[in-house]
This record gives C-alpha cells, sequence and structure tokens, in this order.
C-alpha cells in the first residue's frame, strides 16, 4: 500500500535569480506512511511552513514530486489542487484562524456544506468531533466566548470534518501555554490515532514531538 505522503527532491526558491535570492528547500525528501503521526522540528525560519504548504498543494515546489497516496499531485492545475486539498487534507496552524462572527459548531460545519454534506449529516459530524476532543457544552459559543485551548480543538475539528486522509499542522499549539498545550495536544493525539489518520506536525516542542511516532529535521533545506 502506498505511503499517505510522498515528498521527494523537492525544492522551493524565492526571489530566483535575484540579489535577495532565498534558498528555501534543497531537495527535501520525505514520507509518511499510513496512520503515521511524524514531528517535523526545525528552528524558525527554516521552510517548514514551506514544506507544509507544499505538501498540502497550497503551494507549489520549483523542482520535485508531491504524492498522496502515491497519486501524483505535481503536475495538477489549480482546480484539480483545490478538489484534492479539500477532500484530502486537514490543516491546523499556530492560531485557530475561526470564523469569528459563526459559533464553534458552525465552523465545523460550514467546510462540509463546501464539500456537499448535506446539513443534518454535517452537524451530527461536527456535535461529534466537538465530544470527542472535550468541548460539546461549547458548541454554541463564538471564538471569542472560547478559551484559547478551546479555540484550538475546535480548530482541530474543523481540520477533521471532511475526514481527510492526511492531516498537516504547523506550531498547533504553539500559541498556548505549556500546560494548555500539553492537554490540547493530547486531544489531537487521542483524535489522530481514533480516525487512524497519518499527519505531519511542525513543533518546537521536542516532549511534543516525542510523542509521535517518528521525528524528522529540517536542516539547510533538506530532511534528515
Amino acid at each position: 500500500m502506498s505511503d499517505a505522503l510522498t515528498l521527494d527532491g523537492i525544492e522551493k526558491v524565492y526571489n530566483r535569480g535575484k540579489p535577495s535570492e532565498v534558498v528555501v528547500l534543497r531537495g527535501a525528501t520525505l514520507t509518511v506512511a499510513r496512520g503515521e503521526v511524524v514531528a517535523l522540528v526545525a528552528p524558525s525560519g527554516a521552510g517548514k511552513s514551506t514544506l507544509l504548504h507544499i505538501a498540502g498543494l497550497l503551494d507549489t515546489a520549483d523542482a520535485g514530486q508531491v504524492r498522496h497516496g502515491g497519486q501524483d499531485m505535481t503536475g495538477l492545475n489549480d482546480r484539480d489542487r483545490t478538489a484534492a486539498r479539500r477532500a484530502d487534507v486537514g490543516f491546523i496552524y499556530q492560531f485557530h484562524h475561526l470564523l469569528a462572527e459563526f459559533s464553534a459548531l458552525e465552523n465545523i460545519v460550514l467546510p462540509q456544506l463546501a464539500n456537499g454534506v448535506s446539513a443534518r449529516a454535517a452537524e451530527v459530524r461536527a456535535r461529534d468531533l466537538l465530544a470527542r476532543v472535550g468541548v460539546a457544552a461549547r458548541a454554541g459559543h463564538r471564538p471569542a466566548q472560547l478559551s484559547g485551548g478551546e479555540q484550538q480543538r475546535v480548530a482541530f475539528c474543523r481540520a477533521l470534518a471532511n475526514t481527510p486522509k492526511l492531516l498537516l499542522a504547523d506550531e498547533p499549539t504553539g500559541n498556548l501555554d505549556p500546560a494548555t498545550s500539553d492537554q490540547v495536544f493530547g486531544a489531537l493525539m487521542e483524535l489522530v490515532r481514533e480516525t487512524g489518520l497519518s499527519a505531519l506536525i511542525a513543533t518546537h516542542n521536542m516532549d511534543l514531538a516525542a510523542r509521535m511516532d517518528r521525528v524528522v529535521r529540517l536542516d539547510q533545506g533538506r530532511v534528515v
């Protein structure tokens, strides 16, 4: 069975050919097996976010190949990339980016509606996800009425709303205090394990990284 994610020889250069040229990725190669949770560790500015964006089809590489489940995503046009991303990939960021005017429940329902799910089925799944991360009682609250940890739990649920095959997370607890970070990360890992997701999670926190299946590092544009 093919790996959930394969990055093969990924290169990314900003301002190519200019005096301000910045080489971010230099032939980065990485695989994430089905059901595997991989920690991606590197200092700020090393290219973690760029690698995640390329892996999740939010950005394109200058060279190299991206495969999801063995399927080559490299040559897709914008429309097909968007469809693949919506169907197969869930994203979590350091900041929750919830829609302020909608409730926690609605923030999880909306991406499902955009993916063609009925309103009733979307609400049922949203409530189930909120219950799994321990914030079911906050379903009707807007983001401003939630704590930082609660907001991020809702963001986890939103990322998993459309049952993606691959989860990409960029410092998902980096905006939380240590105690809350530990609790929220525990909720995320429990949810990932329950659903059998494959995940690539960028983090500075080595204690959190140690709780994943494998740790890789981004060094001078290469995965080691």
